[in-house]
């Protein structure tokens, strides 16, 4: 049997097809998107989700130059045997607003002109054999920077040409975090006149009553959509509904159907996919959960460069998500907000289809738009109020890295690395638990201020407990580990790659305020060895030498007892 290529890193779709590439058919929304009563549409998604692969699908299929490639390239797929009336139809022009230059905001404005000038040059370029006049529009775009005046050469060639124009945007709000950090920057450019940003989606606006028959649009958030107002009112955001729902990112069976289709060895995955990847619902009422399709190809890609079980299980790229957290958490209340949802694992907040910026303030908005790129997900509807809860063990990893974040602010400057490993190492080899307790205990809860303790229990501490051990690459811990017994506040797993540690862990924690009587003390411990107890009943847990219970009690912000059960 021939396999597949793993398509990891492939956002082409001719080439991904042409080469040999694996394919997750994502093909049956052309026609759902078709179908719509609504020409122009939008549609966000976390990033890593397959965006960019999908805009080229559309582009390859829409495009009139690539008509007579339909059978080549679609044959096999869905959409090859059941195709769509505008099939092979469209002049298409693809922006995409990526890596654009931030560093200012006068640059970043001539940055988007010179973008916009580039894709009408290549435009043109491409339908020189349909555009009567693209040589005159080429010589026009080389004799002078034309900016958002090269928009109005293209309606006026396609026009001519009597050729309808689909209109492809990718990444359409990636540079808004850089113009918001920047103070007015994000505000000129979304809600002034003088706005290159809102200017382009009036002309594209303006486009939609001649030549623009078609428009699709990606992002991360519809926050600057709505802050454009009448720039994007005529896009129909298509993100919250069910029968979208898994049009990007994978679902287990696409999962599996990638792992057959290019002879993934399954004996090297050893680490829970559902757990690390999976756990994304983008609708209450959508079939499936998704998997994030980057962090699944990732992952699949360590396997078959190094033929062995990966170190690596979190693509290292979702680290620069971290940095996003800090800049959202720049409040008082979102940071506590975020700290909530460490946590308790989740929070209640109905989903908002669309928010401006200066509304972040609110708790329904920021939580919002935390769904929206990927930091929560819907779980369960309760009384009419969504639950939305961290999707999986990769973006618990984000927060965790947040939480340290924290820390080293309190800490005014970040621990010895070094010194904070060997007491995890001295744990992992030497059963020596106790050096990461007085560590932890010394470097993170005696630095907390009063004010953090006025809502301070032992999910505070748990949450900055794995933060502080999750970076080691010597345990994978896991919070609220579920077994027959309960859930265990943490259990700390070693892992997969060092298979010489000789101790894993149960923590059971617990917390009394400072002055608590010796009898709350007592109390306390109690009711975690009774845990404890259950715990040891779960198969995987019993009778193991190497697993070690242990019950903490933790006494305000410096003191803890922790007895070995």
């Amino acid at each position: 049997m021939s396999f597949k290529k793993l398509p990891y890193g492939i956002s082409n779709f001719a080439d991904l097809i042409e080469d040999g590439y694996a394919y997750v058919d994502k093909t049956r929304f052309i026609e759902y998107l078709e179908n719509e009563n609504g020409r122009y549409q939008f549609f966000v998604r976390p990033r890593r989700f397959g965006k960019s692969l999908f805009l080229s699908v559309l582009e390859n299929y829409y495009d009139i130059n690539k008509k007579d490639k339909f059978e080549t390239l679609f044959g096999n797929l869905y959409i090859g045997k059941n195709s769509t009336p505008e099939q092979g139809k469209y002049a298409v022009i693809q922006f995409d607003f990526s890596g654009l230059d931030v560093r200012t905001h006068e640059i970043f404005r001539k940055s988007f002109l010179d973008r916009v000038q580039e894709v009408a040059a290549l435009f043109f370029d491409r339908y020189k054999d349909i555009l009567s006049v693209s040589q005159t529009s080429l010589d026009a775009l080389d004799a002078k920077t034309l900016g958002l005046g090269a928009i109005d050469l293209i309606y006026r060639a396609t026009t001519v040409a009597n050729v309808g124009l689909f209109v492809i945007i990718d990444e359409y709000d990636s540079f808004a975090n850089n113009l918001i950090a920047m103070g007015e920057a994000y505000k000129k450019e979304t809600e002034k006149e003088s706005g290159v940003v809102r200017a382009f989606y009036e002309l594209l606006k303006a486009g939609t009553k001649s030549v623009v028959k078609r428009m699709f649009a990606t992002g991360i958030s519809p926050m600057m959509a709505t802050d454009l107002t009448s720039g994007f009112n005529i896009a129909a955001n298509l993100s919250l509904f069910a029968k979208y729902n898994e049009m990007f990112g994978f679902t287990r069976e696409e999962v599996e159907w990638i792992i057959d289709e290019t002879n993934i060895d399954r004996n090297l995955i050893e680490v829970d996919m559902e757990t690390y990847y999976n756990g994304y619902l983008f609708d209450e009422d959508g079939e499936n959960k998704v998997y994030n399709s980057q962090m699944v190809l990732f992952f699949f890609n360590q396997i078959k460069i190094s033929g062995r079980s990966p170190k690596e299980i979190v693509d290292t790229n979702l680290k620069t998500d971290s940095g996003r957290l800090e800049r959202l958490a720049g409040s008082e209340r979102n940071r506590e907000k975020l700290l909530q949802i460490i946590r308790d694992g989740g929070i209640f907040g109905n989903v908002i289809s669309s928010f401006s910026q200066n509304q972040l303030e609110n708790e329904e908005y920021f939580v919002s738009l935390l769904f929206y790129l990927g930091m929560l997900t819907i779980d369960k509807v309760v009384e009419g109020q969504t639950y939305l809860k961290i999707p999986n063990y990769s973006i618990k990893t984000l927060y965790w890295e947040y939480v340290i974040f924290y820390a080293q602010a309190i800490e005014k400057g970040a621990v010895n690395k070094t010194e904070l490993i060997q007491t995890i190492r001295d744990m992992a080899y030497r059963c020596d638990f106790k050096s990461f307790l007085d560590f932890f205990t010394e470097h993170r809860l005696k630095l907390l201020s009063n004010r953090d303790l006025t809502s301070f229990d032992e999910k505070y501490i748990k949450s900055m407990m794995l933060a502080t051990v999750a970076d080691s690459g010597l345990y994978h811990p896991i919070s609220e580990n579920e077994n027959i017994g309960g859930y265990s506040d943490i259990y700390f797993q070693k892992h997969h790659s060092v298979a010489d540690i000789k101790f894993e862990y149960v923590f059971e924690l617990k917390y009394v305020k400072t002055g608590a009587s010796k009898s709350e003390k007592d109390k306390k411990f109690s009711d975690a060895a009774k845990q404890i107890e259950k715990y040891k009943k779960d198969p995987r847990f019993a009778n193991r030498s190497n697993l070690k219970f242990v019950a903490i009690v933790f006494q305000g912000k410096g003191d803890y007892e922790a007895k070995e059960l």
